[in-house]
């Protein structure tokens, strides 16, 4: 079956979305930052810690997550931090 929405990997980085993760004191170096990027396609890339087994046996009810994908947790503020500059829907 298709999915209605795939990954496009030829989509280029267009800009960061927030502050970095040492502006928001989240960072001992620039080796591990989390990051959240809007792509030149519109889509959305996030760089975080990859959770994915140690939430894989507590979903909530009707998520999956597919043999593709990977759970990836950002600090909250970085989220909160990139809100003005994510377009209202």
């Amino acid at each position: 079956m298709e999915r209605p929405w795939e990954a496009d990997p030829s989509a280029a980085f267009k800009r960061r979305l927030g502050k970095t993760a040492a502006e928001l004191g989240d960072s001992r170096t620039g080796d591990d930052c989390p990051e959240i990027w809007e792509l030149d396609n519109g889509d959305v890339a996030m760089i975080g810690r990859d959770l994915t087994e140690t939430y894989a046996g507590r979903l909530p009810a009707g998520v999956r997550i597919g043999h593709d994908e990977r759970l990836v947790v950002l600090p909250g503020r970085m989220l909160r931090a990139a809100k003005p500059d994510i377009a209202d829907a």
